[in-house]
Protein backbone atom coordinates (compact mmCIF):
# COMPACT_ATOMS: atom_id res chain seq x y z
CA UNK A 1 0.00 0.00 0.00
CA UNK A 2 2.56 2.22 1.06
CA UNK A 3 4.67 1.24 -2.15
CA UNK A 4 1.80 2.29 -4.30
CA UNK A 5 1.54 5.98 -2.48
CA UNK A 6 4.55 6.75 -3.50
CA UNK A 7 4.67 5.79 -7.37
CA UNK A 8 2.14 8.09 -7.46
CA UNK A 9 3.34 10.68 -5.60
CA UNK A 10 6.94 10.31 -7.71
CA UNK A 11 4.31 10.70 -10.66
CA UNK A 12 2.64 13.57 -9.53
CA UNK A 13 5.38 15.67 -8.90
CA UNK A 14 7.53 14.37 -12.20
CA UNK A 15 4.18 15.62 -13.75
CA UNK A 16 4.63 19.14 -12.07
CA UNK A 17 8.09 19.21 -12.74
CA UNK A 18 7.51 19.09 -16.78
CA UNK A 19 4.73 21.74 -16.71
CA UNK A 20 7.78 24.75 -15.68
CA UNK A 21 9.74 23.63 -17.66
CA UNK A 22 9.46 25.84 -21.16
CA UNK A 23 8.90 23.59 -24.59
CA UNK A 24 12.02 23.39 -26.67
CA UNK A 25 12.20 25.78 -29.80
CA UNK A 26 12.65 24.29 -33.37
CA UNK A 27 15.99 24.49 -34.67
CA UNK A 28 16.85 28.04 -37.02
CA UNK A 29 16.88 27.62 -40.60
CA UNK A 30 19.49 28.18 -43.00
CA UNK A 31 17.71 30.70 -44.85
CA UNK A 32 15.72 32.35 -42.72
CA UNK A 33 12.53 34.71 -44.03
CA UNK A 34 11.73 38.07 -42.60
CA UNK A 35 8.93 38.50 -41.45
CA UNK A 36 6.37 40.71 -43.60
CA UNK A 37 4.93 43.43 -41.89
CA UNK A 38 0.98 44.06 -42.51
CA UNK A 39 -0.29 46.09 -45.49
CA UNK A 40 -0.47 49.71 -44.57
CA UNK A 41 -2.75 52.21 -46.73
CA UNK A 42 -1.11 53.68 -49.65
CA UNK A 43 0.01 57.65 -48.61
CA UNK A 44 -0.77 60.10 -51.20
CA UNK A 45 2.40 63.10 -51.53
CA UNK A 46 2.44 66.03 -53.00
CA UNK A 47 3.68 66.19 -56.49
CA UNK A 48 7.29 67.27 -56.86
CA UNK A 49 8.34 69.99 -59.53
CA UNK A 50 10.55 68.21 -62.27
CA UNK A 51 13.11 70.73 -63.69
CA UNK A 52 14.57 69.51 -66.82
CA UNK A 53 18.21 70.17 -67.06
CA UNK A 54 18.67 72.58 -69.67
CA UNK A 55 20.67 71.60 -72.65
CA UNK A 56 22.56 73.59 -75.10
CA UNK A 57 21.28 72.77 -78.23
CA UNK A 58 17.23 72.59 -78.64
CA UNK A 59 15.50 69.56 -80.13
CA UNK A 60 15.82 68.90 -84.01
CA UNK A 61 11.86 69.81 -84.83
CA UNK A 62 12.37 73.30 -82.41
CA UNK A 63 15.48 74.39 -84.51
CA UNK A 64 13.82 73.76 -87.48
CA UNK A 65 10.62 75.82 -86.19
CA UNK A 66 12.50 78.19 -85.20
CA UNK A 67 14.56 78.72 -88.60
CA UNK A 68 11.22 78.84 -90.43
CA UNK A 69 9.58 81.57 -88.10
CA UNK A 70 12.91 83.87 -88.42
CA UNK A 71 13.08 83.46 -92.45
CA UNK A 72 9.28 84.01 -92.57
CA UNK A 73 9.90 87.29 -90.28
CA UNK A 74 13.15 88.24 -91.95
CA UNK A 75 11.23 88.17 -95.54
CA UNK A 76 8.30 90.29 -93.72
CA UNK A 77 10.50 92.81 -92.66
CA UNK A 78 12.27 93.09 -96.21
CA UNK A 79 10.82 96.13 -97.75
CA UNK A 80 12.89 97.05 -101.28
CA UNK A 81 13.09 101.07 -101.61
CA UNK A 82 10.39 103.06 -102.62
CA UNK A 83 7.80 99.96 -101.66
CA UNK A 84 4.42 101.59 -100.72
CA UNK A 85 2.91 97.95 -99.48
CA UNK A 86 -0.16 98.45 -101.76
CA UNK A 87 -0.30 96.54 -105.14
CA UNK A 88 -2.74 97.50 -107.86
CA UNK A 89 -6.13 95.56 -107.40
CA UNK A 90 -5.56 94.25 -111.49
CA UNK A 91 -2.28 95.20 -112.98
CA UNK A 92 -1.49 97.19 -115.67
CA UNK A 93 -1.75 96.67 -119.62
CA UNK A 94 0.35 98.60 -121.81
CA UNK A 95 -2.05 100.44 -124.03
CA UNK A 96 -5.36 100.33 -122.14
CA UNK A 97 -6.89 102.19 -119.99
CA UNK A 98 -6.52 101.89 -116.27
CA UNK A 99 -8.44 103.78 -113.56
CA UNK A 100 -7.18 105.16 -110.33
CA UNK A 101 -7.81 103.47 -106.95
CA UNK A 102 -8.68 106.47 -104.98
CA UNK A 103 -9.06 110.44 -105.09
CA UNK A 104 -7.15 113.18 -105.13
CA UNK A 105 -4.11 111.43 -107.41
CA UNK A 106 -1.11 113.41 -108.41
CA UNK A 107 -0.49 113.24 -112.08
CA UNK A 108 3.19 114.40 -112.50
CA UNK A 109 5.44 115.93 -115.37
CA UNK A 110 8.37 113.17 -114.59
CA UNK A 111 8.01 110.03 -113.24
CA UNK A 112 9.59 111.31 -109.67
CA UNK A 113 8.78 112.40 -106.58
CA UNK A 114 9.45 115.99 -106.73
CA UNK A 115 7.95 116.55 -109.87
CA UNK A 116 5.78 119.01 -111.00
CA UNK A 117 2.10 118.19 -110.58
CA UNK A 118 -0.15 118.41 -113.86
CA UNK A 119 -3.14 117.50 -112.81
CA UNK A 120 -5.14 115.26 -110.28
CA UNK A 121 -7.31 112.23 -110.80
CA UNK A 122 -10.41 111.37 -109.24
CA UNK A 123 -11.82 108.01 -108.18
CA UNK A 124 -12.77 106.07 -111.25
CA UNK A 125 -11.31 108.55 -113.68
CA UNK A 126 -9.54 106.58 -116.64
CA UNK A 127 -6.58 107.01 -118.14
CA UNK A 128 -4.46 105.20 -121.07
CA UNK A 129 -1.28 103.58 -119.97
CA UNK A 130 1.49 103.83 -122.37
CA UNK A 131 4.58 102.09 -120.84
CA UNK A 132 6.10 101.15 -116.92
CA UNK A 133 8.47 102.45 -115.67
CA UNK A 134 11.04 101.16 -112.24
CA UNK A 135 13.44 103.29 -110.98
CA UNK A 136 16.88 102.14 -110.53
CA UNK A 137 17.17 104.12 -107.53
CA UNK A 138 14.26 105.49 -105.76
CA UNK A 139 14.07 108.17 -103.40
CA UNK A 140 13.00 107.65 -99.25
CA UNK A 141 9.10 107.10 -99.47
CA UNK A 142 9.39 107.59 -103.54
CA UNK A 143 7.63 104.79 -105.07
CA UNK A 144 9.59 102.83 -107.34
CA UNK A 145 7.16 101.96 -109.91
CA UNK A 146 5.76 104.42 -112.21
CA UNK A 147 3.04 104.25 -115.10
CA UNK A 148 3.46 106.65 -117.90
CA UNK A 149 0.04 107.65 -119.14
CA UNK A 150 -1.56 109.43 -122.25
CA UNK A 151 -2.17 113.11 -120.99
CA UNK A 152 -5.52 113.69 -119.72
CA UNK A 153 -7.43 116.17 -122.24
CA UNK A 154 -8.78 118.64 -119.91
CA UNK A 155 -5.08 119.64 -119.06
CA UNK A 156 -3.57 122.44 -120.68
CA UNK A 157 -0.20 122.28 -121.77
CA UNK A 158 2.52 124.87 -123.03
CA UNK A 159 4.80 125.82 -126.18
CA UNK A 160 7.16 128.59 -126.73
CA UNK A 161 5.27 131.25 -128.53
CA UNK A 162 7.68 132.88 -130.84
CA UNK A 163 8.44 129.30 -132.67
CA UNK A 164 4.69 129.31 -133.79
CA UNK A 165 3.91 131.02 -136.85
CA UNK A 166 0.22 133.21 -137.08
CA UNK A 167 -1.44 129.83 -138.79
CA UNK A 168 -0.93 128.25 -135.55
CA UNK A 169 2.02 125.92 -137.39
CA UNK A 170 5.12 125.04 -135.73
CA UNK A 171 8.31 126.42 -137.56
CA UNK A 172 11.39 124.85 -136.21
CA UNK A 173 11.53 121.16 -136.63
CA UNK A 174 11.08 119.96 -133.49
CA UNK A 175 9.50 122.08 -130.86
CA UNK A 176 9.27 121.26 -127.07
CA UNK A 177 5.82 120.55 -125.43
CA UNK A 178 5.88 121.63 -121.70
CA UNK A 179 3.66 120.81 -118.29
CA UNK A 180 4.20 124.89 -117.45
CA UNK A 181 4.99 128.59 -119.05
CA UNK A 182 8.84 128.02 -118.65
CA UNK A 183 11.63 126.47 -119.33
CA UNK A 184 11.68 125.01 -115.67
CA UNK A 185 8.48 123.01 -116.18
CA UNK A 186 8.65 119.28 -117.56
CA UNK A 187 8.62 118.05 -121.18
CA UNK A 188 5.76 116.29 -121.48
CA UNK A 189 5.50 115.80 -125.18
CA UNK A 190 6.89 116.84 -128.65
CA UNK A 191 5.72 118.63 -131.96
CA UNK A 192 7.04 118.79 -135.56
CA UNK A 193 7.13 120.94 -138.38
CA UNK A 194 4.06 122.06 -139.64
CA UNK A 195 2.15 120.65 -136.77
CA UNK A 196 -1.33 122.62 -135.69
CA UNK A 197 -1.47 123.78 -132.64
CA UNK A 198 -5.06 124.48 -130.40
CA UNK A 199 -4.42 127.78 -128.42
CA UNK A 200 -6.50 128.86 -125.04
CA UNK A 201 -4.40 131.57 -123.52
CA UNK A 202 -1.26 133.57 -123.19
CA UNK A 203 1.06 133.51 -120.38
CA UNK A 204 3.97 136.04 -121.56
CA UNK A 205 6.13 134.35 -124.24
CA UNK A 206 4.29 131.07 -123.71
CA UNK A 207 1.18 129.87 -125.49
CA UNK A 208 -1.70 127.43 -123.20
CA UNK A 209 -2.70 124.68 -125.74
CA UNK A 210 -4.52 121.52 -125.62
CA UNK A 211 -2.25 118.49 -125.34
CA UNK A 212 -1.16 117.27 -128.83
CA UNK A 213 -1.27 113.69 -129.66
CA UNK A 214 1.32 111.67 -128.20
CA UNK A 215 1.57 113.88 -124.83
CA UNK A 216 2.19 112.22 -121.75
CA UNK A 217 2.32 112.37 -117.87
CA UNK A 218 3.14 109.76 -114.89
CA UNK A 219 1.37 108.63 -111.84
CA UNK A 220 2.39 106.20 -109.35
CA UNK A 221 1.74 102.73 -110.70
CA UNK A 222 -0.01 101.28 -107.59
CA UNK A 223 -2.33 104.22 -107.61
CA UNK A 224 -3.77 102.83 -110.55
CA UNK A 225 -5.81 99.38 -111.39
CA UNK A 226 -6.48 98.18 -115.13
CA UNK A 227 -10.25 98.50 -116.14
CA UNK A 228 -11.50 95.70 -116.67
CA UNK A 229 -13.90 94.89 -120.41
CA UNK A 230 -17.07 94.53 -119.19
CA UNK A 231 -19.03 92.16 -121.45
CA UNK A 232 -22.73 93.12 -122.76
CA UNK A 233 -24.89 90.22 -121.78
CA UNK A 234 -26.61 88.77 -124.25
CA UNK A 235 -30.12 88.95 -124.48
CA UNK A 236 -32.45 86.08 -124.02
CA UNK A 237 -32.88 83.61 -126.53
CA UNK A 238 -36.72 82.48 -126.73
CA UNK A 239 -36.92 79.21 -128.51
CA UNK A 240 -40.62 78.46 -130.32
CA UNK A 241 -42.73 76.04 -128.87
CA UNK A 242 -43.83 73.00 -130.73
CA UNK A 243 -46.98 71.45 -130.41
CA UNK A 244 -45.16 68.35 -129.21
CA UNK A 245 -43.23 70.05 -126.92
CA UNK A 246 -46.93 71.01 -125.73
CA UNK A 247 -48.04 68.06 -125.59
CA UNK A 248 -44.97 66.48 -123.72
CA UNK A 249 -44.20 68.85 -121.13
CA UNK A 250 -47.56 70.61 -120.85
CA UNK A 251 -50.08 68.49 -118.57
CA UNK A 252 -53.98 68.10 -120.85
CA UNK A 253 -55.86 70.63 -118.57
CA UNK A 254 -60.07 69.65 -118.73
CA UNK A 255 -62.23 72.28 -119.73
CA UNK A 256 -64.46 73.95 -117.24
CA UNK A 257 -67.51 72.45 -116.73
CA UNK A 258 -69.33 75.45 -114.69
CA UNK A 259 -70.56 78.01 -117.12
CA UNK A 260 -69.10 81.20 -118.06
CA UNK A 261 -69.56 84.29 -115.35
CA UNK A 262 -72.76 86.89 -117.04
CA UNK A 263 -70.78 90.11 -118.11
CA UNK A 264 -72.60 93.26 -116.98
CA UNK A 265 -73.67 95.45 -120.11
CA UNK A 266 -70.70 97.55 -120.80
CA UNK A 267 -71.82 101.75 -121.13
CA UNK A 268 -70.70 102.85 -123.84
CA UNK A 269 -71.09 106.06 -123.78
CA UNK A 270 -67.30 108.38 -123.97
CA UNK A 271 -66.11 109.52 -121.46
CA UNK A 272 -65.64 113.04 -121.24
CA UNK A 273 -61.85 113.99 -121.79
CA UNK A 274 -59.17 113.68 -119.04
CA UNK A 275 -57.92 117.64 -118.55
CA UNK A 276 -54.53 117.12 -117.28
CA UNK A 277 -53.41 120.77 -115.21
CA UNK A 278 -50.17 122.34 -116.66
CA UNK A 279 -46.70 121.41 -114.35
CA UNK A 280 -45.47 124.41 -113.10
CA UNK A 281 -41.71 124.63 -114.44
CA UNK A 282 -39.44 124.03 -111.50
CA UNK A 283 -37.53 127.17 -109.83
CA UNK A 284 -33.59 127.65 -111.13
CA UNK A 285 -31.34 126.29 -107.81
CA UNK A 286 -30.16 129.42 -105.70
CA UNK A 287 -26.23 130.74 -106.91
CA UNK A 288 -24.23 130.66 -104.35
CA UNK A 289 -21.96 133.49 -103.48
CA UNK A 290 -18.14 131.74 -103.71
CA UNK A 291 -16.57 132.78 -100.50
CA UNK A 292 -14.39 135.36 -99.77
CA UNK A 293 -10.35 134.73 -100.11
CA UNK A 294 -8.75 134.22 -95.85
CA UNK A 295 -5.99 136.27 -96.05
CA UNK A 296 -3.05 135.60 -93.87
CA UNK A 297 0.39 136.10 -92.68
CA UNK A 298 2.66 133.35 -91.54
CA UNK A 299 6.65 133.16 -90.08
CA UNK A 300 8.41 129.68 -90.42
CA UNK A 301 11.00 127.39 -91.88
CA UNK A 302 10.62 126.34 -95.25
CA UNK A 303 11.05 122.74 -95.62
CA UNK A 304 10.51 120.49 -98.56
CA UNK A 305 8.24 117.66 -98.48
CA UNK A 306 8.70 113.88 -99.15
CA UNK A 307 4.72 112.71 -99.46
CA UNK A 308 3.77 111.65 -102.33
CA UNK A 309 0.23 112.68 -101.95
CA UNK A 310 1.37 116.02 -100.20
CA UNK A 311 -0.61 118.97 -101.71
CA UNK A 312 2.66 121.16 -103.12
CA UNK A 313 6.59 120.19 -102.66
CA UNK A 314 6.88 122.18 -100.18
CA UNK A 315 5.72 123.54 -96.50
CA UNK A 316 6.22 125.81 -93.76
CA UNK A 317 7.49 124.91 -89.68
CA UNK A 318 6.39 126.19 -86.99
CA UNK A 319 9.53 127.98 -85.10
CA UNK A 320 7.83 127.40 -81.49
CA UNK A 321 6.92 123.67 -81.92
CA UNK A 322 9.01 122.04 -85.09
CA UNK A 323 6.07 120.97 -86.60
CA UNK A 324 4.21 121.74 -89.97
CA UNK A 325 1.88 124.28 -89.78
CA UNK A 326 1.04 125.23 -93.59
CA UNK A 327 1.92 123.77 -97.13
CA UNK A 328 3.39 126.25 -99.66
CA UNK A 329 2.04 126.62 -103.07
CA UNK A 330 3.02 129.37 -105.81
CA UNK A 331 2.00 129.98 -109.46
CA UNK A 332 4.44 132.14 -110.33
CA UNK A 333 7.24 131.26 -112.60
CA UNK A 334 9.29 133.61 -111.21
CA UNK A 335 9.60 132.69 -107.60
CA UNK A 336 11.94 129.25 -107.06
CA UNK A 337 11.11 127.90 -103.43
CA UNK A 338 14.37 125.72 -103.54
CA UNK A 339 16.08 128.78 -102.98
CA UNK A 340 14.25 129.32 -100.05
CA UNK A 341 14.60 125.75 -98.03
CA UNK A 342 15.80 126.19 -94.85
CA UNK A 343 15.35 129.76 -94.42
CA UNK A 344 12.95 132.02 -92.02
CA UNK A 345 10.55 133.82 -93.90
CA UNK A 346 7.25 135.71 -93.26
CA UNK A 347 4.91 134.35 -95.56
CA UNK A 348 1.14 136.58 -96.69
CA UNK A 349 -0.94 134.73 -98.98
CA UNK A 350 -4.35 133.23 -99.71
CA UNK A 351 -5.72 130.42 -97.43
CA UNK A 352 -7.60 127.02 -98.16
CA UNK A 353 -7.41 123.56 -97.42
CA UNK A 354 -7.34 120.70 -99.27
CA UNK A 355 -9.48 117.84 -99.09
CA UNK A 356 -6.87 115.40 -98.34
CA UNK A 357 -5.03 117.28 -95.83
CA UNK A 358 -8.07 118.94 -93.72
CA UNK A 359 -6.16 119.36 -90.95
CA UNK A 360 -3.08 121.62 -92.60
CA UNK A 361 -3.98 124.77 -94.65
CA UNK A 362 -2.57 125.65 -97.89
CA UNK A 363 -1.12 129.16 -98.51
CA UNK A 364 -0.98 130.23 -102.25
CA UNK A 365 1.73 132.69 -101.84
CA UNK A 366 1.59 136.30 -102.22
CA UNK A 367 4.14 137.79 -100.82
CA UNK A 368 7.45 136.24 -99.33
CA UNK A 369 9.80 138.14 -96.97
CA UNK A 370 13.14 136.44 -95.44
CA UNK A 371 13.48 137.06 -91.45
CA UNK A 372 16.20 138.29 -90.33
Amino acid sequence: MKLISGLTLAAMLSTGAMAQVPPALPPPAENPTPATPPAQPPVTLPPAEVTTPATNKPPAKAAAKKRAKKKTAVAKKTVLPGDTGIKPAVPLVINEPAVARQNNVNVRGQAKINSEIVTRLKQGDTVTVLEEITLPHPKTDEPAQWAKIAMPTNVHVFVNAPYVDENKAVKPAKLNVRSGPGENFSIVGMLHKGDTIKDVGTKGEWLEIEPPAGSFAFVAAHLLSHKEAETPMAPPVTMPVTNTEVAQNTPVVAPPTEPPPVTAPTNTATPPPVVTPPVPEPLPPPVEEPPQPRIVQREGIVRGTVSIQAPSYYELESLDTGKVTEYLYTTSTNLALKHWKGKTVLVTGEEGLDERWPNTPVITIQKLQLVQ
